[in-house]
């Protein structure tokens, strides 16, 4: 696989328009969209300032923002990262408040009942031979149980979102194990910190000021901690750094296996590894086994890389080695607020944290099988349901060619591509905002999140429009 990462990129202003939805749509097959953008208007009235609001964005979930709050209208959000605060002034931008179906006519939308439109979707989901449920991590874990028995019920397929970013991470933990820490121990006790492969000052914008600038109990602040990051190029993240360490694209798995040899005392006879000196793998290796406490925080940078799982089963052998001679730990930099609750939603439910598939009754995994992707490239799955999320804008080419084939049912707050696009759209409340429900954050932890506002008359939970869904594919299966 070609990599461009350590390619200079250079932006400049362009005279040229930018290019219109009508030709995306085009370009996705679809030529006849009436495209309708909504906001929901706001109510004044009752001023209150709610406080602790964990932040439904990334998997951060900061919990310790205060929102004040108008009657609907958010007059100020303190403590949350630039999008955070985006995310709670704006949620009522670009909202979809109305059940559309697809005409076949002229394939425009119309406005129909909720109910009429769940109806349509149970029939879709009922007649279906496999059916793919995706999407899940920016909704709550509640939500993730009823897709599940959804999909149980349909003998179809349900997944997340770590198909695409850290299932490389979970398959790992699932062969080698792991050493999990949480962000309140990173901050206590870690006097050594490692970022790799991930560049949290601009995709976790609040960790560094959450846990790497903070004093703990006992570690007083920035001063007496070092940061190391290692990357393929000089991030933002890496400016904040003590030590910066470029390596080569797509060569993290020799640099763990290097590490990992000098740590044993073995010889390394090549002079680079990885772009790296001989050297400084050494001196790496030095810092790491003198270090008191140590935490390493990697992102997506691992698990897209040639080696996929292996890359994240060398990063937690070398941390379990390094446990032979100081304390060490890892975690994932997680991107969605509750993908994490995602996987653990489905592994207690079926031993399976993605992917999950029942055309036999019973839950299997099998990844490059049973996964979205391949799914959709394959043509396997002749119905979709997708739920918070937009593989349209996010998937291959050919995965997103074959979704346009098949029915798309689509639950989400916001208009998006895949939402433009749907043959059956039905609105939800945003959780976090108008909603309630658990998350679970990128340490494992679950947090409640609360529900500020009432939602916009008619729309409803994803919880409560699964549970209606549920109900009527029971009565066309002639399950209840």
């Amino acid at each position: 696989m070609p990599s461009l990462k350590n390619v200079d990129v250079y932006v400049e202003a362009t005279s040229e328009e930018a290019t219109p939805l009508d030709a995306i749509f085009r370009f996705l097959g679809a030529e006849k969209i009436n495209y309708k953008i909504t906001e929901r208007s706001l109510t004044t009235g009752i001023k209150k300032v709610v406080h602790d609001v964990p932040c439904t964005f990334c998997g951060e979930v900061c919990d310790f923002l205060s929102v004040e709050l108008d009657g609907e209208k958010t007059v100020r959000v303190v403590n949350a990262c630039p999008i955070g605060h985006a995310k709670f002034m704006n949620y009522y931008k670009h909202r979809v408040l109305t059940p559309m179906i697809r005409t076949v006519k002229n394939g425009n939308f119309i406005e129909v009942d909720l109910e009429y439109a769940i109806d349509r979707a149970a029939e879709i989901l009922a007649n279906a031979k496999y059916p793919l449920i995706y999407g899940l991590s920016n909704t709550c874990v509640e939500a993730t149980e009823l897709a599940v028995e959804l999909a149980e019920i349909t003998r179809g397929v349900v997944d997340n979102t770590t198909t695409l970013c850290h299932g490389p991470t979970v398959l790992a933990v699932q062969e080698v194990g792991t050493v999990r820490i949480t962000l309140g121990m990173a901050m206590n006790l870690a006097d050594t910190i490692v970022f790799w492969g991930c560049n949290p000052m601009n995709a976790h914008i609040n960790h560094i000021r959450r846990v790497v600038l903070p004093g703990g109990k006992f570690v007083k602040g920035r001063k007496e901690r070092k940061i190391i990051v290692i990357d393929v190029r000089r991030s933002d993240t890496a400016k904040l750094a003590d030590i910066f360490i470029q390596i080569e694209p797509g060569k993290d798995y020799e640099l763990f296996t290097a590490l990992r040899m000098a740590l044993r005392d073995y010889e390394i006879e090549s002079p680079k590894v990885a772009g790296v000196p001989r050297e400084e793998v050494y001196k790496l290796v030095e810092v790491m086994k003198t270090a008191k406490f140590g935490v390493i925080f990697f992102g997506m940078g691992l698990t897209q890389g040639g080696a996929k799982y292996k890359n994240l089963e060398e990063v937690i052998r070398l941390v379990q080695e390094l446990n032979e001679w100081t304390k060490w730990t890892l975690l994932p930099m997680r991107g969605h607020y509750n993908v994490t609750g995602s996987n653990h939603a489905m592994l207690w439910l079926t031993g399976y944290p993605y992917g999950v598939e029942f055309s036999r009754g019973f839950p299997k995994m099998i990844p490059g099988v049973t996964t979205t992707i391949d799914l959709l490239i394959n043509s396997d799955v002749d119905a979709a349901l997708i739920i918070a999320s937009d593989p349209v804008a996010h998937f291959p080419q050919k995965a997103v060619e074959n979704l346009m084939k098949i029915p798309k049912i689509v639950i989400d707050p916001f208009w998006s591509l895949t939402a433009s696009v749907a043959d059956i759209l039905i609105p939800s409340a945003v959780t976090g905002i108008e909603c309630e429900g658990t998350v679970y954050r990128l340490d494992d932890v679950p947090l409640k999140v609360k529900r500020l506002v009432d939602p916009p008359k008619g729309v409803l939970c994803d919880t409560e429009i699964l549970s209606r869904l549920i109900n009527r594919v029971k009565k066309l299966k002639r399950l209840t």
